[in-house]
Formats: C-alpha cells, structure tokens, sequence
C-alpha cells in the first residue's frame, strides 16, 4: 500500500496533517504508534499534529489498545461531529438517500416513492432532513445519481432526469449545500471501479438495465463521460431489424413484447424474469429476446473500445437474463468473443457509486477546512 505522503513538521505541514486524517478516515481509530506505521512520520511530528487537529476540532479520543505489550496507548479518531455527505439515487418512481461520514460509513437513510404529481426536490430534501435528524449532524455537500446525460457541468440535458435542468439549483437551495450531479450509470461504473469486480481491471463497460439500458465505460482505469456527457447512451444504437430510433429495452419495449405473446402488457420486466427462470416459455421468450439485444449492444461497443469484460446490473443481473445473454454471446464468440460478469452491487450499485463519491468528496472538503489555518499559521 502506498503511503500518504509526509515529510518535515516545518516544511509539510499541512501535508502531514492530511496524511493523518487520511490514515484515520481509511482505517478507523489508530495509536500514535499506528499512524506513524501508516505514515512515515515521526512520532514527534504524528504527536505534534495531533494536537494541532485536536486544537481544530478536528479528531477526538476514541479508548486505548491493550493489545499490545506495555502501558495501554490512546487511540485517536475523527470527531464524530464534523458533519455528513448525503448520497443520493433518483430514477422515474422513487429516491434513495443516505448520509455518509467522512471514513464512508453510513449514518443515515430513507427510501420512498415520489409523490404522483409532487415535487420530487421538495421529496428529497424531506429525506435529508429527516437522515439529518436522525443523524445529528451538518450535511455539507450532496451528490445525486440521476437517469439521463448529464453534462460536464452538472446539468441535466434535455430535461431529462427530474424536473430537468432546474433540478441541481433547485435542490442546492432547499438543502442548503452544493449539490453535484451524475448519471447513475457512471456510478455503477465508479462503484465496480472502487470495490467491486471492476477494481482490477484496466477496462470494462457496464451495463445497466433499469427503465433503460446504460453503459458506464472505463477506460485505462478513468471512467470516460465524453465531451458532452453522451457516452453509455446506447439505448438507441442501431441494431437490425429494429428501424433507426427505436429503443433496445424500455417498459414500453417489454409491453409490446407481452402483447405479442398474449401476456399481461403491464408486467413489468421483473415478473418475466421470475417467470422466465420459473420456466414459463412465453416470458423466456421475452428474456431470450432482450438478452439478444443486450448482447449485440456489448458487440457494437466492443467494436469500438474493446473493454476487457462487460458488467451486467441491474435487471440484466438476473439469472435468467444473464443465460440468454450468454447464449448470444456463444453465438457469437467465433467472431467477436464477449465476456460478460455479474456486477457485485446489483441494483444498488448507482447508490454504492454515489455514497463513495460523496466520501471522497466530504474527506476533501472538511480537510481542506481544518488544514487551511494551519497553513496560514505555517507562512
């Protein structure tokens, strides 16, 4: 493991403080002895910031260690009330929220459908409040995962998502924190990235299939959004003999193939996965269409990037989805070899996606904050 980087108390600082916060946001409450393992640092120097990030409120006393050899040593922690990160995910019908503290552990969370014809911020702030009470604490900053192209600066192209372009502004204000907004699908991308199967390999498209089908791609390790936030929306690829502009798999995908065999056209894709792993052969029928699409969309994307392997989540994590998948793809193999696995986060990967990048994101801010005075202090 590399470590922080450190160096002289008179020189670095600030470097040195933030090695430590670091140290104590990955690995929990740690000795003197611990940190300066896990740094590099002197005891000396670990002694001497430790009193300068308890002078800011920064850390605080988390019992002793009596593990080891000798006199019980003191551990150290984060203090308990620096405040949250809320991670949040939207899609059409529901939102998911939790608050996050800066090591990534959750404190907090609500789950509910929106409203018909309600406000969908008012919706989520109300979730963020009640997480807040429930945590006791300041959220300082939010990131949410949201359906749609999402461009380089946090909007919501084409109205898409909720309550479209508006939708970041509009929440910053009721929640009183910044907001920063992603597609959920370059978060389940970020999510295998970080800790999922995605973790040890340089490349790999994932493919989620929830009321559309997405692809988050990560290329040389970096997750690729493109210039304007498009890249991964291959709902609409074309594929024959589908006419150009019509959808691979939506709800309305899905009816439409349920009309055809004489099923209940408001099934939702669930049911006939159930169905179709139960056995039913309509509903496989319906799974064996999708799953081709699903694969020749993985084709067309492995003619261009040639990712190592694609990741299914989502609905097309499901066992039965997965086998009509594999199918196609055996196909095909002799021509084009695909490798398909299952995503390790299922369709929660968007919110794992977000409640990491929320981490990231508070750990920056609040260490900024508390280290800023004592790099003035150093000038």
């Amino acid at each position: 493991m590399t470590r922080p980087l450190a160096g002289p108390q008179t020189l670095l600082r600030t470097l040195n403080g933030r090695a430590i916060l670091e140290s104590l946001a990955r690995s929990g409450a740690q000795t003197r002895t611990e940190l300066m393992d896990a740094t590099g640092l002197s005891r000396t120097a670990v002694t001497q910031v430790l009193r300068m990030l308890d002078g800011a409120g920064a850390i605080a006393e988390a019992g002793v260690d009596r593990r080891a050899r000798g006199p019980a040593a003191g551990r150290v922690t984060l203090h308990p009330q620096l405040g949250f990160a809320a991670a949040v995910h939207v899609d059409h019908r529901a939102a998911h929220v939790v608050l996050v503290d800066a090591a990534g552990v959750v404190r907090a969370e609500q789950h509910g459908d929106f409203p018909l014809n309600g406000d969908r911020v008012a919706h989520i702030a109300a979730f963020v409040e009640a997480c807040r009470r429930d945590a006791t604490g300041t959220v300082h900053l939010a990131v949410v995962g949201v359906p749609g192209i999402v461009t380089s600066d946090g909007s919501i192209r084409d109205d898409q998502g909720p309550d479209g372009g508006a939708f970041r502004t509009t929440l910053a204000e009721r929640l009183g924190c910044p907001v920063r907004v992603e597609n959920d699908v370059n978060l389940a991308a970020l999510a295998e990235l970080t800790a999922g199967v995605g973790a040890e390999m340089s490349s790999f498209s994932l493919l989620l299939l929830d009321d559309g089908l997405g692809a988050g791609t990560v290329i040389d390790g970096a997750l690729h959004r493109g210039h304007g936030g498009v890249a991964g929306e291959i709902m609409y690829l074309p594929q024959s003999p589908l006419p150009v502009g019509a959808p691979l798999v939506n709800d309305q995908v899905v009816a439409d193939l349920a009309l055809g065999l004489g099923l209940d056209q408001d099934a939702p894709l669930a049911t006939h996965l159930d169905a179709a792993e139960q056995g039913d052969d309509a509903s496989g029928q319906i799974v064996a269409e999708i799953g081709k699409r699903i694969a020749l969309a993985a084709g067309s994307i492995g003619l261009v990037i040639d990712p190592e392997v694609f990741i299914l989540s989502g609905h097309a994590a499901h066992p039965a989805l997965v086998e009509a998948i594999h199918r196609v793809a055996e196909e095909y193999a002799p021509r084009l070899p695909l490798r398909f696995i299952v995503s390790s986060f299922g369709p929660e990967a968007p919110l794992v996606g977000a409640v990491g990048e929320a981490a990231s994101a508070l750990r920056a801010t609040l260490f900024t904050r508390i280290l800023t005075p004592l790099d003035k202090s150093a000038r």
